[in-house]
């Protein structure tokens, strides 16, 4: 590998690179959502929900999380919801974790309103660039678990988000398709778990699914725990993507995926060390990497770390500017209210 001083902070055009190499995926990271909307930049959707004004977690919610070593809403939810049923089986009267999984779902749902893009400010023109350049993919991969690739899709159908079944589940036994899929990775704001593990999909309109996560404390069961991989360890991310049938098939499809990739907007950060494995693991030709040009020191320091990751596994590496891919076009970008 390069010497630092041997590196170069030149990054080539996106539209360069795609005449010259057939592209047939994508892996897609927050940087993608963060053009459109900057507020998808919080570090922490748990430390957000610690702080948010109406309703944040309480001292008796955070305990829960505490009590089982997590930072993940979908496993904290999934516990208290799990409690419930046995204590209901076992006739045990508390209704604490019933309580419990109620304010802590308000208090995500509170968090997410606050940082997430109300669906007003979002333009079609938008989401036509979006469905445009995902369907020019074989599959595209995504660790974002907002919905504006959701959103797209609905705005122009014929993107395979593979949940075919008649209540919306993903069904493993019927995953083939000839049209581009896309694969949420991390899950997302429009995906539930079943009771059995599998996953199912809102039955929702675009307008109005950041506020279908309705909560009802007067229903006689627990409602819908939202499958999506928030944050936490890369134990913590691989014990919830194994969980599920649907994040473990996504996250399989990384590991064979062959060809060569488009990688938009990923960090790859130590908390995404799945990925980097996965991608390592893969039968990757050419892996196109995307680059937010600061300064040349900072691209040339980017270069060199994306090379590490990567070092030894015979993939060539291109980089590029960000701005010069469709998903990184300054113009899509929205100002933030406040």
């Amino acid at each position: 590998m390069k010497d630092f001083q041997d590196i170069d902070a030149h990054l080539d055009d996106w539209s360069a690179l795609r005449d010259a190499i057939d592209f047939n995926g994508i892996l897609i990271g927050n940087g993608a959502s963060r053009t459109i909307w900057e507020d998808f930049a919080y570090d922490s959707l748990f430390e957000n929900a610690r702080t948010v004004e109406e309703k944040p977690l309480s001292q008796s919610e955070l305990s829960v999380f505490d009590a089982l070593q997590t930072r993940s809403f979908e496993q904290a939810l999934g516990a208290l919801k799990t409690t419930s049923r046995v204590n209901k089986a076992l006739a045990v009267s508390s209704a604490a974790p019933r309580n419990r999984y109620y304010a802590i779902k308000e208090a995500l749902i509170n968090t997410i309103h606050t940082v997430h893009i109300p669906w007003r400010l979002v333009q079609p023109s938008t989401l036509t660039t979006i469905n445009a350049e995902l369907a020019r993919y074989t599959t595209v991969f995504t660790s974002n678990y907002d919905l504006l690739n959701y959103w797209a899709i609905l705005h122009t159908p014929g993107i395979d988000d593979l949940f075919r079944s008649a209540d919306s589940s993903f069904d493993l036994c019927d995953t083939r398709t000839d049209a581009t899929r896309i694969l949420y990775l991390h899950g997302g704001l429009h995906l539930v778990r079943n009771l059995d593990g599998t996953a199912r999909k809102l039955p929702s309109t675009d307008s109005t699914l950041l506020s279908s996560f309705a909560i009802n404390n007067t229903i006689k069961t627990l409602d819908d725990v939202p499958l999506f991989v928030s944050e936490g360890k890369v134990e913590e991310k691989l014990k919830t993507i194994r969980s599920s049938d649907y994040l473990s098939f996504c996250y399989e499809q990384l590991l064979t995926h062959e060809g060569a990739l488009c990688m938009f907007g990923h960090d790859l950060g130590p908390q995404d060390k799945h990925l980097v494995d996965a991608i390592r693991q893969a039968n990757i030709t050419t892996l196109a990497i995307s680059v937010s040009g600061r300064s040349d020191g900072f691209i040339r320091q980017q270069k060199q770390r994306y090379s590490q990751l990567f070092q030894g596994t015979g993939m060539a590496l291109k980089f590029f500017a960000a701005r010069t891919h469709p998903l990184g076009n300054p113009t899509l970008s929205v100002p933030v209210e406040h």
